[in-house]
């Protein structure tokens, strides 16, 4: 299926339609609310699911990157996953997006990572795998070792110009600066417990890498494939592909969603037949 980034133009990621035209026409139920956090903060919620009465395939969780939130470009992916069947659920961090917290300020990582599980643990959602040894690790892949002293890297992210401008007008995007210096202090300590607990990781996975990334480099995925102690874990490295993929030419961008959603399928078919095996 084509993603829906081919529609979209500079203005706006749902092209010439209204965003209530843009749902219906992808058949496509979505719902947002508020929750609060520990600290008593409200933290932006989402999620996808098609218009339909069918059982979905899986849950599919999505963390976004420093400096992004989950609307915008990640809501198009949202909906193509979501338009396979999928319910996709996501949240914007705290400091990002729609949620409170100074733009692009983490204080402490912990913090983030609480909010995670208490909005993709709920009753709502039930995932099949425990969020207390996932998240720690799945929601740290979104620093990188290198962000921490570069420029705004959004020029080098996104390959297409048109891109690029519809990420600059996108009205609920706080910060595209450099992280604060005790943001960029969390990020240094991350990386290091990204280094010491790789081998904790023992869920299946897939990664998916440009060659050409500026922002963060794929030895860092090569590091994070090879200590895993994952048996079934996957690492795919395009070739002169960059950052975002989203911002590649149309056919990178169906390359690398194919991919995803290649391993999406195949990895919920054999959840279903795993679990129709143990009903006997």
């Amino acid at each position: 299926m084509a993603h829906p980034i081919h529609q979209a133009n500079d203005r706006s990621p749902y092209g010439d339609l209204t965003r209530e035209e843009f749902y219906k026409k992808h058949q496509i139920l979505h719902q947002e609310s508020f929750m609060s956090n520990k600290k008593n903060k409200k933290i932006f919620t989402q999620f996808w699911r098609p218009d339909s009465t069918s059982q979905p395939k899986g849950i599919v969780a999505m963390v976004h990157g420093y400096s992004s939130e989950s609307s915008w470009l990640n809501e198009l992916t949202a909906v193509s996953i979501a338009k396979e069947g999928f319910l996709v659920c996501a949240l914007d961090l705290q400091g990002h997006g729609r949620s409170d917290g100074l733009a692009g300020h983490i204080p402490n990582i912990q913090h983030v990572v609480s909010d995670c599980i208490k909005f993709f643990d709920s009753q709502k959602f039930k995932p099949a795998w425990p969020l207390e040894k996932l998240l720690p690790l799945a929601a740290l892949f979104a620093p990188t070792w290198k962000v921490v002293a570069s420029k705004p890297v959004s020029s080098r992210s996104y390959k297409e110009e048109w891109k690029r401008r519809l990420v600059a007008s996108n009205p609920n995007r706080r910060s595209s600066r450099k992280p604060s210096a005790a943001t960029a202090l969390v990020f240094f300590r991350v990386s290091e417990y990204i280094r010491r607990h790789c081998y904790d990781l023992n869920v299946p996975f897939l990664m998916v890498h440009g060659e050409d990334d500026f922002v963060c480099d794929f030895r860092s995925a090569s590091f994070v494939h090879e200590s895993a102690s994952s048996k079934d874990k996957t690492l795919k490295i395009f070739p002169g592909m960059w950052h975002m993929w989203i911002g590649e030419p149309e056919e990178n961008v169906e390359l690398v969603f194919g991919t995803i959603l290649s391993w999406l399928e195949d990895h919920a078919a054999k959840a279903k037949k795993t679990k129709t095996v143990t009903s006997y």
